[in-house]
């Protein structure tokens, strides 16, 4: 009786060790396991090399913008990893604009089963592309990738716009143009109004914030010391990864080396790494601080932000009274794109394409 007694006691306390550990891999684990990313591989890394290199190479000396500038183009640059959900609203934006005034570029994730737009608009506009990942360093050269292909492809590139699959425009391409190249009132972070008709000093529309509440945490994500001497803590920014950049800008991203080389560090955790919302803030904050406007023209709604994600626009939202509060700001005339909307919201959007958003009047 002992030794069986003594049996359902070892029994007993395998299927409580049993059932600790299950509990402890499925509740307990994910709050407490470590990240550990895949670094970028060599030959991604080289490949980068070469192609920044032939750009920086190739690239002609307008590295500025000035009123004495022809043909300037606005370049869209779509990073993606699924379909491009809102091709015949972007189709309409582009509609009748002749293709000297802009240039499309696609950056999509040869890993994901996506269909690329038949529109003749978006034809021959997928640049070779590699794997991405959120939360990690390859979304950072995805958009090297796409900057440097423009400026390969188009020396009239002079504004270099970022923009993802979930990106609406809340303007006409009219509005969008004038407002980059012409408008001298556009920008109203301006210290003093410009006397000229047309605007003589261009800026990078990009947000860099010096402050955030877990900003700390996420410089040292890769290790506490892993950023000096290069990026030091009080140098660290944070800031939106779709933006406006000058030519100027563009080509300085694309020469980096330094501060790349510490932002491709893998972090230890996920949920306290966004490379890719530090490295251009941070970049041009120290290079160049006066050329950025320090705020974005794409309006993104971190109210209720899940996961790491902002708000999210579902059909049922979209109406011709938001689209007006998406383009409030503070910092310029008009938010000029938004996101983040479902693919869903294209039949409703469609609705009040022409009324609301491409009306000039608005």
């Amino acid at each position: 009786m002992l030794s069986v007694f003594h049996y359902s006691s070892m029994l007993s306390t395998i299927l409580i060790l049993t059932l600790f550990i299950f509990i402890s891999i499925f509740f307990i684990a994910p709050h407490i396991i470590i990240f550990h990313p895949q670094p970028i591989p060599p030959s991604d890394e080289l490949d980068d090399v070469t192609l920044f290199n032939l750009a920086l190479s190739n690239s002609n000396k307008l590295s500025h913008l000035s009123s004495n500038n022809h043909n300037l183009k606005l370049a869209f640059l779509f990073l993606t990893n699924s379909n491009l959900f809102f091709t015949p609203l972007w189709e309409l934006f582009f509609h009748n604009h002749p293709t000297i005034l802009y240039n499309i570029y696609i950056h999509a994730d040869p890993f994901v089963n996506l269909t690329l737009p038949s529109s003749p608009l978006f034809h021959n506009r997928l640049i070779p592309s590699k794997r991405t990942f959120r939360a990690s360093p390859t979304l950072i050269s995805a958009t090297r990738r796409l900057l440097a292909h423009s400026l390969l492809d188009d020396p009239s590139n002079a504004y270099f716009l970022v923009l993802s699959q979930y990106c609406i425009p809340l303007h006409s391409f009219n509005y969008v143009y004038n407002s980059l190249f012409i408008s001298n009132t556009f920008d109203l972070s301006q210290r003093q109004p410009q006397p000229d008709p047309i605007r003589l000093s261009y800026k990078s529309f990009v947000e860099i914030l010096s402050d955030g509440p877990r900003l700390w945490k996420r410089y040292v994500a890769r290790g506490r010391y892993a950023m000096m001497p290069e990026v030091p803590f009080n140098k660290f920014r944070v800031g939106s990864q779709f933006f406006t950049l000058t030519r100027k800008h563009a080509l300085l991203v694309i020469k980096d080396r330094k501060l790349w080389k510490k932002f491709k560090i893998p972090c230890y955790r996920e949920d306290e790494c966004y490379p890719e919302e530090h490295y251009f803030p941070t970049l041009l904050s120290m290079s160049d601080p006066d050329g950025c406007t320090n705020y974005t023209l794409t309006n993104v709604n971190w109210t209720g932000t899940v996961n790491g994600h902002p708000y999210t626009y579902r059909p049922n939202e979209v109406s011709p009274d938001l689209i007006n509060r998406l383009r409030e700001s503070n910092y310029s005339e008009s938010y000029l794109f938004a996101r983040k909307f479902t693919p869903d919201c294209l039949e409703p959007l469609m609705q009040i394409a022409k009324s609301i958003i491409f009306r000039d009047s608005n």
